[in-house]
């Protein structure tokens, strides 16, 4: 039996695309959710499930906090809308080229003109572009559906109409549609949405049915690409749909000579894979009753099938070309090779240019090979991961401490990168106090242990603080070996309470008292310091057996009764405020933190009977000193004093 794989067969740009998509999430430890089931394929479904992939058929059914993916087929605008509304975090895994005929839709339904789409009305991709037509959109599944809908002349044969198709839409269905549209409607404008994928697989399918004495369908039962595929092929060949290697018709294969096989765009390699090795298993049968066949050995076949699948081979390239998106690398073969930004490193915020420059030589890893495109997409990210993994492992039993950088912050911890493996690090082990906002991480170096090591799903678990509380005890250490009273350091303000400010001093706090913290009277620390200040403090006390400091703030300098001492001696004439008054006189403020008395008989040059017949609050006075008691802190002010000296002035000068 000779077997031959179409090249096409397989997955899609736009299935592959939301598959990694939902795959990374789940790397991200987020929980995903899934608005219908991501790929119709079920072997990957019951992967994806295990995983912890959530389906929900309605937005609303998404947990709180969830991640919901909008699938390749896409969505209507109302359900985009309604999803906006939702305490949930959207991800649009919409394939582009859906995209495209959603704006499509949009934008001519909005130009008044009448839409025809032809695809099943059932399918979720129709029903999503449909939810883009504002206007009117009639839908229809075949030509003869056309035919019928124009014979009963709905619509006008000038009537200004735009038509577009299913991705997924039948090639050959289409070009007779396209026929009759022409014919009838002289103002149709035309958008051929087909996806190249799909129009290139359906081509390959029958060209290679034509050559074949059977045709092989793989792929989900509800996958419309795939149904097209087998309506395709069954037109030139006896064509069998099966979904796994468990629904092979394998009596009907045994007298088949040439057998060609495709795939739908939802079906994965592996179960292409597992196909042509049950195949080789058949033909090694028919091989042992039949020793003189002529025939290759079908192992050799089975690996030339296999080559274009083959995801696990080394190559080593040069850097040829470098893009903010792509880097291009010759790796010696007829086909270019791309390394996608995604992944070039397992830092996402990472940019080409800055990780490789011209000339770089470097090994690489086969991630795909599109010997239609001539293309070979490669990724640095993976193998750099494989070799790394050891590194990391082996961290977790000699406890050696890693160095990494945070590339990303998710819900209950953060992820840093070291030797190109993404470690996660919960939100309990990444920061020294549970209340450490995990952003302030972001893009920073880190240096953790490995806690936890989980070798079949190859994920790792961290913590910085261990590190950290590490480091912190032998700054403590050092910190009391030569701690004495007096000694002063520089701090950072690292909480603050009703009664004082606790300073990391460096592997141990201290503590400010707020009488220590101002020379005047505060009602709070706040009003002199803020958490993540840099102070200057030393040490007033200290409690070795307890591990208590007292810390000093305030500096003799500004000490105001020094000041005053220095530059207010009795018999300065000052302008102070008003602070206070009582019934034998007023307190006026001097300088901060001190504040002297005007007796009631020293306000005015004549008697009153309180103060506040002549003085009020805040108002600036000019007052004398007339006498400081520094031991008591007293200082005692003059206004009559002043007022009877000007008086006697003018009486001079008169």
């Amino acid at each position: 039996m000779k077997v031959t794989v179409a090249k096409t067969a397989g997955f899609c740009f736009g299935v592959n695309r939301a598959v990694n998509l939902v795959k990374q999430l789940l790397r991200e430890e987020k929980q995903v959710c899934t608005l219908g089931p991501i790929i119709h394929n079920p072997q990957t479904l019951s992967q994806l499930r295990k995983m912890g992939v959530i389906e929900v058929e309605k937005p609303e059914e998404a947990p709180e906090g969830s991640t919901l993916v909008i699938r390749s087929h896409g969505v209507s605008k109302a359900v985009k809308e309604q999803i906006m509304h939702l305490p949930v975090h959207c991800v649009d895994a919409t394939c582009p080229f859906v995209s495209k005929i959603q704006e499509i839709a949009g934008e001519e339904s909005r130009e008044g003109r009448i839409l025809f789409l032809f695809g099943d009305a059932s399918h979720p991709e129709v029903q999503g572009i449909v939810g883009h037509c504002s206007g009117q959109c009639n839908v229809f599944l075949n030509a003869q559906e056309l035919t019928d809908f124009i014979n009963r002349r709905e619509i006008l044969c000038d009537s200004a109409i735009s038509v577009v198709a299913q991705t997924t839409f039948q090639l050959s269905e289409w070009e007779k549609c396209l026929k009759i549209l022409k014919r009838v409607y002289t103002n149709a404008r035309i958008f051929d949405t087909i996806c190249n994928a799909t129009a290139a697989r359906q081509k390959e399918a029958a060209e290679l049915a034509q050559k074949s004495d059977a045709m092989l369908v793989l792929g989900g039962k509800q996958s419309s690409n795939t149904a097209k595929l087998f309506e395709v092929c069954r037109q030139f060949a006896p064509t069998y749909f099966a979904q796994s290697t468990e629904e092979l018709p394998l009596s009907a294969l045994r007298g088949v000579h040439d057998l060609g096989i495709t795939a739908g765009a939802s079906t994965p390699a592996s179960i292409i894979k597992e196909v042509l090795v049950t195949m080789s298993e058949i033909n090694e049968d028919v091989q042992n009753q039949n020793t003189d066949s002529a025939e290759d050995s079908f192992e050799e076949m089975l690996e030339e099938s296999l080559k274009s699948l083959n995801t696990d081979e080394k190559v080593h390239g040069v850097v040829v070309g470098i893009t903010p998106t792509e880097v291009y690398v010759d790796v010696g073969r007829k086909q270019a090779g791309f390394i996608p930004a995604s992944e070039l490193s397992a830092d996402p915020n990472a940019k080409p240019e800055d990780l490789v420059k011209m000339g770089d030589e470097m090994d690489l890893l086969i991630m795909r090979t599109n010997d239609q495109e001539g293309t070979i997409m490669l990724s640095k990210k993976r193998l750099d991961a494989a070799k790394g993994w050891e590194t990391v492992a082996a961290a977790e039993e000699s406890g050696e401490i890693l160095t990494g950088t945070v590339t990303n912050v998710i819900k209950g911890g953060v992820i840093a990168v070291t030797n190109g493996v993404r470690v996660f690090i919960p939100a309990s082990q990444a920061t020294p106090s549970r209340n450490d906002p995990l952003e302030d991480l972001l893009k920073k170096e880190v240096h953790f242990r490995i806690i936890e090591v989980n070798r079949g799903r190859r994920r790792a678990v961290g913590s910085i603080r261990s590190v950290w509380k590490d480091e912190r005890k032998a700054q403590a250490e050092k910190f009391w070996e030569t701690a004495e009273e007096g000694k002063e350091y520089t701090g950072t303000v690292k909480s603050l309470t009703s009664y004082g400010a606790f300073v990391d001093l460096g592997g141990v706090d201290g503590m400010i008292h707020i009488s220590e913290l101002s020379w005047t009277r505060i009602k709070h620390p706040s009003e002199v310091v803020n958490v993540g200040d840099t102070v200057k403090v030393y040490i007033k006390g200290l409690d070795r057996e307890k591990g208590k400091i007292s810390l000093g703030y305030k500096r003799p300098e500004d000490n105001p009764w020094e000041i005053l001492k220095k530059d207010y001696p009795v018999g300065t004439v000052v302008e102070a405020t008003i602070v206070g008054m009582t019934s034998f006189g007023a307190f006026a403020r001097i300088i901060p933190g001190i504040d002297g008395l005007i007796h009631i008989s020293q306000i005015a040059d004549h008697r009153i009977e309180k103060p506040q017949d002549v003085l009020q609050m805040n108002e600036k006075v000019n007052a004398e000193i007339t006498d400081i008691d520094f031991d008591r802190h007293r200082v005692s002010l003059s206004m009559r004093k002043l007022l009877e000296e000007n008086q006697e002035k003018e009486q001079s000068e008169e």
